[in-house]
């Protein structure tokens, strides 16, 4: 039997090298533009365009058609969505799924986004290598999840609370000049406040204390940025102080992430084993 990864595009991988792996498109849309989150997406454009915007901007997830067209060429299926408390995109793949009967095919709502869900995809592809069974591997995934978290700081919440993510009393302390919030996805995959900060040095010192105070060991840990590069390895420097060990991958925020977490954001998923 043969196998298959997809995610949505919330992922911020289009592309896996040895492993047969696809994405499902999300999409941002202003009045008089769309824009997709796929490949052939300029995220900086996207980034630089809704900022000069004044109208109001939303996102739409992937159609059950598009899960079913990315189930084919598999007989085992694993699919991983954003959280289901911000898209329907695991409702449309719970759809799709019900059209293949013959199939093996489990969706994982990931309760999480980004970093969170690219662990949930490295997970699924050591079990594939351990030549786990199907089964064996979905029980193994879900019991991993149990384990991830994700953190975000982000310096605007705009994005967020148009689009009824977080309140707009929440989003305006992102307005500040300087001031970062920072949250973390919750167990039910929802969006919690946990603390803010002014300036950088600050924000990467609240984000290690967070990290250890949550389990973090010196494992695995991603780190997603919206074109913040030095943040992103400013962090990384920091918990390699900590952990030595840690095994750290730096990634960039595609079309979906980016909309959201906005110029200069951090999205970080970590492992607490």
């Amino acid at each position: 039997m043969n196998y298959k990864i997809v995610t949505d595009s919330s992922s911020n991988e289009y592309f896996l090298e040895n492993i047969p792996y696809s994405t499902v498109p999300l999409r941002i849309r202003t009045v008089d533009k769309e824009y997709v989150d796929n490949p052939d997406l300029n995220v900086r454009e996207m980034v630089e365009d809704l900022k000069s915007i004044t109208t109001k901007s939303s996102t739409s997830c992937p159609s059950a058609g598009e899960w079913m067209e990315a189930f084919e060429g598999a007989d085992c299926v694993f699919a991983i969505t954003i959280s289901s408390n911000l898209s329907g995109s695991y409702n449309a793949a719970c759809m799709a799924k019900e059209e293949f009967p013959d199939k093996k095919i489990e969706v994982f709502d990931s309760l999480s986004t980004g970093a969170g869900m690219m662990l949930i995809v490295e997970k699924i592809i050591d079990g594939i290598r351990q030549d786990l069974s199907f089964e064996e591997v979905v029980e193994q995934v879900h019991e991993y999840q149990k384990h991830i978290h994700l953190l975000f700081a982000l310096e605007s919440m705009t994005n967020l609370a148009n689009n009824g993510r977080v309140s707009p009393l929440v989003a305006k302390g992102a307005g500040l000049i300087g001031i970062r919030l920072i949250g973390k996805a919750s167990d039910t995959g929802t969006i919690e406040m946990v603390s803010k900060a002014r300036g950088r040095n600050k924000t990467i010192k609240i984000f290690v204390s967070l990290i250890k105070e949550m389990g973090y060991k010196g494992n695995k840990i991603r780190i997603d940025h919206v074109y913040n590069e030095e943040c992103a390895n400013q962090l990384k420097e920091a918990l390699l102080n900590e952990f030595p060990e840690a095994k750290i991958v730096i990634g960039t925020c595609k079309g979906l992430c980016s909309f959201y977490a906005e110029l200069g954001g951090l999205i970080v998923g970590f492992e607490d084993l």
